[in-house]
């Protein structure tokens, strides 16, 4: 299965959907987004899409709900979960400015003190 981000005119993601990898394969037999789009495009009359894989092996993340579409990077982002974090440019996903716990417990970011706290 084919999974489709739509995208708003901000290209932040409203929603994913599936599509069955045979309505995404050419006459040769390979997938191409561009048919992918298509077909969402006649189903739903939405314009705006982009494929989006569970296994990151394109565009850096999975795309969820709220993630934008970044053109310049080809990948999509989650929201900065705090203002603290900075975004990793190689894999496109946030880290903290203080590496997480390597000892095996519950933590929680703490914005006032920029650092992790044990639950």
């Amino acid at each position: 299965m084919a999974n489709f981000a739509k995208l708003n005119s901000d290209n932040i993601v409203m929603a994913v959907h599936v599509v069955d990898n045979d309505d995404i394969k050419d006459s040769d037999g390979v997938e191409q987004e561009s048919l992918g789009i298509a077909f969402l495009q006649e189903i739903h009359g939405w314009t705006d899409w982009k494929q989006t894989s569970y296994n990151a092996k394109f565009r850096k993340n999975y795309a969820g709900i709220g993630y934008k579409y970044d053109s310049t990077r080809d990948a999509f982002i989650s929201p900065q979960p705090f203002s603290s974090w900075t975004l990793n440019e190689t894999n496109c996903q946030w880290k903290s400015p203080v590496d997480f716990p390597t000892i095996d417990d519950n933590f929680i970011w703490n914005s006032t003190t920029l650092s992790w706290d044990a639950l």
